[in-house]
């Protein structure tokens, strides 16, 4: 096991950190090992096997056991044929974009098929980790609460939602801007629990898919590191028969999706009327590996989406890489040109980005986005519900710089002496936790919530602010992105911040609600 890698320190009560690591065998399993916090250990799966996967490897971009093949026109007629004469197997093709995953190459296999007329490269491909946030312990909160679609501030837990009012849903919500289901938001993340209280209905089940398949981990069996083949939608039908591979087994995909679209019987999210479509791109693991990222952008600009989230921050060294970040914005340009908008999280390393050197902050660095930091409040007087000091500072684990287009609430922690109870420096967002997450004791109940800090987390506020653009502006990227940055509220300058970029979002402004 190996500790979340931690931005600064702080004293953090009643947080959880979710270590990056499971077990293989289809079972998993999650404990906290993390310095700066008391250690509290999360739901184990049964049967708990010897041998666990670390995602060491996703943050040394270490590989698949896949290969991204690159076109340099149309896909060869007999390209089948020569990848399974190599010993390969085509995971995904994409004629439109010019793009193509293979597994099962070795040796001089990848170069002999870079060297087929009509390949332009042969790359291997890399695993990349979430940027895992902080959490709370899970929330159950009294009664059962019914849906508010209509009137989100009626979820049970609203009062502690401080980010709806900071970014002041309720004023659109009040002004009517719920949201269409004429409008899809496709979340590539972890999977999203589509029984949940909050989600149930606002997930299209046929859209909805698993883009990870089979690919090779990193395990530990007995101190020795071997490399393995792991396959989550095999997990999935062993502990959860019945559902849908693209259940979440971690958490972090229900907690973004329900931030974006919610029926707000629980927690609110931005809209409640928006279609959610999840697509699974990384694993219960924490491993994404680059080539199912790929895949998730080109299917979701291919079946319907109008707007990505991807609160997938995250970095990786530029040497040695050069064909990554041409191919990020291959499928980002190809994306675009179909209409769609991708929020990504700007990550949590509290890195200045202009200062990056040989480190590719994967999605920030990428043209054609909304890059997003995060903020949120200082204080809280009481455990969860407020009231709340300096709701607009600046979170400590931020990245920042010239990347950042705006800023919205991801959750903060604030540093200094003890402060008496029941106040407290930790301030959360919260949203659906999954039913079926292997590293989060949410319990079999449609009715947990979960307290979050990330930029993750500060992403999705941003993808439902776009989602009720486009029923107001149509399916244009630049429009959209240019009424979120000039609706925005200048915190410490006139729009312009390496900080909050132009500025922290203001989601009735942008709708109209308020001038």
């Amino acid at each position: 096991m190996f500790a979340v890698p931690l931005p600064r320190e702080a004293p953090v009560p009643r947080v959880m950190s979710v270590t990056r690591f499971a077990v293989l065998g289809l079972v998993a399993a999650a404990c906290v090992d993390d310095a700066r916090l008391p250690s509290e250990t999360a739901r184990r799966a049964p049967g708990l096997s010897a041998m666990t996967v670390s995602s060491a490897a996703a943050t040394s971009g270490a590989a698949t056991g896949r290969h991204i093949v690159s076109f340099s026109g149309a896909v060869p007629a007999d390209f089948g044929t020569r990848v399974k004469a190599l010993g390969g197997t085509i995971v995904w093709v994409s004629p439109a974009s010019g793009l193509a995953a293979v597994s099962g190459l070795k040796g001089s296999a990848p170069a002999a098929l870079a060297a087929v007329r009509g390949i332009q490269a042969v790359d291997a491909d890399a695993a990349i980790a979430l940027d895992v946030p902080q959490l709370s312990a899970p929330d159950a909160a009294t009664g059962s609460g019914v849906a508010s679609n209509a009137n989100p501030a009626g979820a049970v837990r609203f009062a502690r939602q401080w980010n709806m009012r900071a970014v002041q849903a309720d004023v659109a919500w009040a002004h009517g801007a719920l949201g269409s289901s004429g409008v899809s938001i496709y979340m590539l993340d972890s999977g999203i629990d589509y029984l949940h209280a909050d989600l149930i209905g606002r997930v299209d089940l046929n859209r909805s898919v698993d883009l990870l398949g089979t690919f090779l981990a990193q395990a530990v069996v007995n101190s020795d590191t071997v490399v393995v083949p792991f396959t989550e939608a095999d997990t999935v039908a062993k502990y959860f028969p019945g559902r849908q591979p693209f259940t979440d087994l971690f958490f972090h995909g229900t907690h973004t999706a329900a931030t974006v679209s919610s029926n707000a019987v629980r927690a609110a999210g931005i809209t409640s009327g928006t279609t959610l479509v999840a697509v699974k791109v990384c694993g219960y693991i924490d491993v994404c590996p680059f080539s199912s990222i790929l895949n998730g952008v080109i299917y979701a600009a291919q079946t319907g989406a109008d707007v990505i989230n991807m609160s997938l921050g995250g970095g990786f060294a530029k040497a040695g890489n050069g064909r990554f970040v041409g191919l990020l914005q291959k499928v980002f340009n190809f994306a675009r040109s179909k209409g769609v908008t991708i929020v990504v999280s700007a990550g949590n390393a509290a890195a200045n980005l202009n200062q990056n050197g040989n480190t590719y902050e994967t999605f920030c660095d990428t043209p054609a986005v909304i890059c997003v930091a995060a903020t949120g409040p200082t204080l809280s007087a009481t455990a969860t519900d407020g009231p709340f000091t300096n709701t607009d500072a600046f979170a400590y684990y931020s990245n920042f710089g010239s990347a950042i287009d705006v800023a919205a609430p991801g959750g903060n922690s604030s540093f200094g002496p003890a402060v008496p109870p029941p106040a407290t420096r930790n301030v959360f967002v919260w949203a659906a936790c999954s039913q079926t997450s292997l590293l989060v004791n949410c319990a079999s109940l449609p009715i947990f919530i979960l307290g979050a800090q990330g930029t993750s987390m500060a992403a999705p506020h941003v993808t439902g602010t776009a989602a009720l653009l486009v029923s107001i502006l149509g399916r244009n990227p630049a429009r959209i992105k240019a009424r979120i940055e000039q609706t925005a509220d200048h915190i410490d300058t006139n729009g312009q911040s390496l900080f909050y970029g132009h500025g922290r979002i203001n989601v009735a402004r942008a709708v109209g609600a308020i001038p």
